[in-house]
Protein backbone atom coordinates (compact mmCIF):
# COMPACT_ATOMS: atom_id res chain seq x y z
CA UNK A 1 0.00 0.00 0.00
CA UNK A 2 1.26 3.34 -0.94
CA UNK A 3 1.48 6.30 1.71
CA UNK A 4 2.37 7.06 5.20
CA UNK A 5 0.39 7.55 8.35
CA UNK A 6 1.45 9.59 11.13
CA UNK A 7 0.22 8.74 14.67
CA UNK A 8 0.68 10.96 17.34
CA UNK A 9 0.04 11.55 21.08
CA UNK A 10 -0.95 15.04 22.15
CA UNK A 11 -1.19 16.43 26.08
CA UNK A 12 -4.27 18.06 27.15
CA UNK A 13 -2.94 21.33 25.38
CA UNK A 14 -2.21 19.59 22.36
CA UNK A 15 1.40 20.05 22.40
CA UNK A 16 3.00 17.19 20.95
CA UNK A 17 4.63 14.25 23.49
CA UNK A 18 4.83 11.11 20.84
CA UNK A 19 4.90 10.64 17.40
CA UNK A 20 4.73 7.55 14.86
CA UNK A 21 5.27 7.13 10.98
CA UNK A 22 3.88 3.83 9.62
CA UNK A 23 2.71 2.58 6.31
CA UNK A 24 -0.72 3.43 5.28
CA UNK A 25 -2.04 -0.13 6.09
CA UNK A 26 -0.96 0.01 9.68
CA UNK A 27 -4.17 0.01 11.87
CA UNK A 28 -4.08 2.54 15.22
CA UNK A 29 -4.22 -0.48 17.70
CA UNK A 30 -0.85 -1.60 16.24
CA UNK A 31 0.62 2.12 16.01
CA UNK A 32 -0.48 1.98 20.01
CA UNK A 33 1.25 -0.93 20.64
CA UNK A 34 4.55 0.45 19.29
CA UNK A 35 3.64 4.09 20.36
CA UNK A 36 2.16 3.51 24.43
CA UNK A 37 5.54 1.90 25.56
CA UNK A 38 7.22 4.87 24.34
CA UNK A 39 5.10 6.99 26.01
CA UNK A 40 5.67 5.49 29.47
CA UNK A 41 9.19 5.27 28.90
CA UNK A 42 9.40 8.99 28.42
CA UNK A 43 6.35 10.20 30.47
CA UNK A 44 6.32 8.44 33.49
CA UNK A 45 3.29 10.05 35.61
CA UNK A 46 0.67 10.30 32.63
CA UNK A 47 -1.70 7.56 33.99
CA UNK A 48 -4.75 8.34 31.58
CA UNK A 49 -5.15 8.74 27.82
CA UNK A 50 -8.24 9.39 25.68
CA UNK A 51 -8.83 7.97 22.12
CA UNK A 52 -10.94 7.65 19.73
CA UNK A 53 -12.82 4.76 18.73
CA UNK A 54 -10.23 3.06 16.75
CA UNK A 55 -8.34 2.25 19.35
CA UNK A 56 -11.13 0.14 20.98
CA UNK A 57 -10.67 -3.89 21.99
CA UNK A 58 -8.22 -5.52 23.77
CA UNK A 59 -5.88 -2.63 23.75
CA UNK A 60 -7.54 -0.95 26.38
CA UNK A 61 -7.03 -4.34 28.52
CA UNK A 62 -3.36 -4.77 27.37
CA UNK A 63 -2.80 -0.98 28.13
CA UNK A 64 -4.34 -1.06 31.62
CA UNK A 65 -2.22 -4.55 32.83
CA UNK A 66 1.13 -4.10 31.10
CA UNK A 67 1.43 -0.77 31.40
CA UNK A 68 -0.36 0.44 33.73
CA UNK A 69 -2.51 3.21 31.51
CA UNK A 70 -5.98 4.04 31.62
CA UNK A 71 -7.25 4.64 27.97
CA UNK A 72 -10.65 5.94 28.07
CA UNK A 73 -12.04 6.16 24.77
CA UNK A 74 -13.78 9.06 23.42
CA UNK A 75 -17.37 8.01 21.98
CA UNK A 76 -19.70 9.24 19.45
CA UNK A 77 -23.37 9.30 20.26
CA UNK A 78 -25.40 7.26 18.32
CA UNK A 79 -28.13 10.47 18.05
CA UNK A 80 -25.37 12.30 16.01
CA UNK A 81 -25.46 12.69 12.32
CA UNK A 82 -22.91 13.97 10.58
CA UNK A 83 -19.66 15.73 11.46
CA UNK A 84 -19.53 16.85 14.92
CA UNK A 85 -16.34 17.64 16.94
CA UNK A 86 -16.04 14.75 19.82
CA UNK A 87 -14.74 16.22 23.19
CA UNK A 88 -10.73 15.74 23.53
CA UNK A 89 -10.15 14.30 20.42
CA UNK A 90 -9.83 18.45 19.03
CA UNK A 91 -6.69 18.54 20.76
CA UNK A 92 -5.16 16.10 18.27
CA UNK A 93 -7.04 17.14 15.03
CA UNK A 94 -5.56 21.14 15.70
CA UNK A 95 -2.28 19.61 16.19
CA UNK A 96 -2.41 17.81 13.41
CA UNK A 97 -3.19 20.97 11.49
CA UNK A 98 -0.13 22.96 13.03
CA UNK A 99 1.80 20.00 11.97
CA UNK A 100 1.00 20.66 8.22
CA UNK A 101 1.56 24.10 8.26
CA UNK A 102 5.10 22.83 7.72
CA UNK A 103 5.88 22.55 3.50
CA UNK A 104 8.06 19.41 4.38
CA UNK A 105 5.70 17.62 6.32
CA UNK A 106 2.48 18.12 3.63
CA UNK A 107 4.59 17.14 0.65
CA UNK A 108 6.23 14.41 2.71
CA UNK A 109 9.57 14.45 1.16
CA UNK A 110 11.67 12.75 3.32
CA UNK A 111 12.53 8.90 2.96
CA UNK A 112 12.97 7.67 5.98
CA UNK A 113 9.64 7.36 8.86
CA UNK A 114 12.37 8.35 10.97
CA UNK A 115 13.24 11.64 9.40
CA UNK A 116 9.59 12.01 8.86
CA UNK A 117 8.97 11.93 12.93
CA UNK A 118 12.25 13.78 13.47
CA UNK A 119 10.83 16.68 11.36
CA UNK A 120 7.89 16.31 13.13
CA UNK A 121 9.09 17.43 16.34
CA UNK A 122 10.68 20.15 14.63
CA UNK A 123 8.11 21.42 13.63
CA UNK A 124 6.32 21.61 16.95
CA UNK A 125 9.70 22.87 18.60
CA UNK A 126 9.37 25.72 16.19
CA UNK A 127 5.41 26.43 16.78
CA UNK A 128 6.19 26.46 20.43
CA UNK A 129 9.46 28.91 20.20
CA UNK A 130 7.02 31.08 17.84
CA UNK A 131 4.46 30.95 21.16
CA UNK A 132 6.76 32.19 23.38
CA UNK A 133 8.22 34.94 21.63
CA UNK A 134 4.00 36.82 20.72
CA UNK A 135 4.25 40.16 22.63
CA UNK A 136 2.61 40.59 25.44
CA UNK A 137 -0.52 42.42 24.58
CA UNK A 138 -0.86 39.89 21.68
CA UNK A 139 -0.90 36.78 23.67
CA UNK A 140 -3.41 38.69 26.35
CA UNK A 141 -5.68 38.61 23.09
CA UNK A 142 -5.59 35.07 22.60
CA UNK A 143 -6.05 34.15 25.92
CA UNK A 144 -9.19 31.94 27.13
CA UNK A 145 -10.54 28.66 27.39
CA UNK A 146 -8.20 25.81 26.21
CA UNK A 147 -10.71 23.63 23.14
CA UNK A 148 -9.12 20.55 24.47
CA UNK A 149 -11.77 20.90 27.59
CA UNK A 150 -14.87 21.09 25.40
CA UNK A 151 -14.82 24.59 24.18
CA UNK A 152 -13.52 26.02 20.56
CA UNK A 153 -10.15 27.31 19.32
CA UNK A 154 -8.39 30.11 21.15
CA UNK A 155 -5.43 30.40 19.14
CA UNK A 156 -4.70 30.74 15.16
Amino acid sequence: MNGRRRHIITDSIGLLLTVLVTAADVTDRQAARVMLPRLREKFRKITLIWADGGYTGRLVTWAREKLQLTLEIVKRSDDMSGFVVLPRRWCVERTLGWLMRSLRLVRDFETLPASSETFAYFSMAMLMSRRIAIPAPAAEQLAGTSPCHGGGPTLP
